[in-house]
């Protein structure tokens, strides 16, 4: 089934400062029922009250790490997009702090993918963090000067994928 057709309907909150981020997203997610939020105020309100099968929240701009823990107590998996604040620490901050997914703005033409990737784990209640790394690992290898930056953090990703797998 493709990522498209996996998503077909899911309710989905996309919450960027950028209107033209928000319009491009929801283009590409034409397929999905859409709420958007400019601010972080707006997208807070949106998240205590409403149901979603995936949040996409940015991390500059609206507070989104804030958002992050309010998606979490509600069992809301939550995508970190990033484009200003794309950053070993970020990544790193994210999975450390619940999100399912950590991508690129500059990827997000596969944003269907993406989500397809959290639902899909969301379903098997498992992690997506693997996928991430399946499809942007070297992306952010590229983007953080080779694979160094793992080893630097290779305690808490071998964690993290150990935790994936359930052992």
């Amino acid at each position: 089934m493709e990522a498209s057709e996996r998503i077909r309907g899911k309710r989905i909150l996309i919450v960027d400062d950028e209107k033209d981020v928000l319009d491009t997203l929801i283009d590409f997610l034409s397929m999905c029922k859409i709420d958007t939020a400019l601010s972080f105020d707006e997208a807070k309100e949106l998240l205590e009250n409403n149901d979603y099968d995936v949040a996409i929240l940015d991390i500059m701009g609206v507070n989104g790490f804030e958002l992050l823990e309010i998606a979490k107590k509600r069992k809301i998996p939550a995508l970190m997009l990033t484009a200003h604040g794309l950053s070993e620490e970020n990544l790193k901050k994210s999975a450390e702090e619940g999100a399912a997914y950590y991508a690129p703005k500059e990827k997000m033409n596969n944003i269907d993918l993406f989500v397809s990737d959290v639902v899909e784990a969301s379903r098997k209640q498992k992690s997506a963090w693997e996928r991430v790394f399946e499809r942007l690992g070297s992306f952010y290898d590229k983007q953080f000067g080779g694979t160094n930056w793992r080893e630097k953090e290779k305690e808490f990703w071998d964690r993290k994928f150990k935790q994936m797998s359930g052992l």
